[in-house]
């Protein structure tokens, strides 16, 4: 099977289970406001660590930390921690434009409401697969995500039930070179992305659209196994319970890519950025 046809296979299989899956769920009638209300923005800060280790030709260990900051009454902009990230996955390599991962996600989340009596922390649990393709554009690259999650979320109150929703998440991103011809040791680059969320479930009546996320992100690759990069981030989706309203954030964004390789067979990754 070709590279587009495995492409083309990967977005159709996509459109055709989120499809299914929102004529299947059983809506209830809800009562909408007259016209959508935007919140105000909300700014936040995410230092996010993401590790692809080779266990084998083919396979890695996708191993992603996530330290997440919102702003709250009392601490403005950098504010206090909202979630912690543990994502793990098992992935395939395909060839070198093309990969797949399944695993779990354990997220924290805290309670960033002070005026809240409600608990402070509660977990929330996922499972998630991903496919992603790349394909080179002259001297830039282009990436095509695509990753889907299923997700238990419970609220802060005392004894509230878990709800069960899937993510359906594409990401278009382009990275291309700044001070050289191809992406290298020594280069700094430039990132845009999208990234559309949509969500489905019982508890989603009128809010399919959890996030659109738009992003421009500066990086420097300092070695073949070891990239750096900052960027802010625009987003934007309706609450969960009310789809007339829309949240807004500000996010900087700091990574950090790493990809220990301690085979002791001479076999380089892929020249490919396999998860962001």
């Amino acid at each position: 099977m070709g590279k587009h046809k495995i492409s083309l296979f990967g977005c159709f299989l996509f459109v055709c289970v989120f499809v299914f899956n929102l004529h299947s769920q059983e809506s209830e009638p809800i009562e909408l406001p007259p016209y959508s209300k935007y919140k105000e923005p909300v700014s936040k800060v995410w230092f996010n660590t993401y590790g692809n280790i080779r266990i084998g030709k083919r396979f890695f260990w996708d191993a992603q930390t996530h330290f997440r900051f919102q702003e709250s009454v009392n601490t403005p902009f950098i504010g206090q921690i909202g979630q912690i990230y543990n994502r793990h996955a098992i992935g395939y390599i395909y060839d070198k434009k093309t990969n797949f991962s399944l695993g779990g996600v354990v997220r924290i989340n805290f309670n960033t409401d002070e005026e809240s009596t409600d608990r402070n922390v509660v977990p929330e649990w996922r499972i998630w697969h991903q496919y992603q393709f790349a394909m080179p554009l002259y001297n830039a690259m282009i990436y095509h995500r695509i990753r889907i999650e299923h997700r238990w979320t419970q609220g802060f109150a005392e004894n509230s039930n878990y709800i069960f929703r899937n993510r359906w998440r594409y990401m278009f991103r382009a990275k291309i070179p700044l001070n050289d011809h191809k992406l290298k040791p020594k280069t700094y680059y430039i990132s845009p992305e999208a990234e559309l969320i949509m969500q489905s479930g019982k508890e989603v009546v009128a809010s399919p659209m959890e996030d659109l996320r738009l992003t421009t992100t500066i990086g420097y690759i300092a070695t073949p196994r070891l990239t750096f990069a900052a960027g802010l981030m625009y987003s934007q989706g309706q609450d969960l319970y009310n789809g007339g309203n829309y949240k807004q954030s500000w996010t900087l964004r700091f990574h950090m890519y790493f990809s220990p390789d301690f085979r002791r067979i001479k076999n380089k990754l892929p020249e490919i950025h396999l998860t962001d």
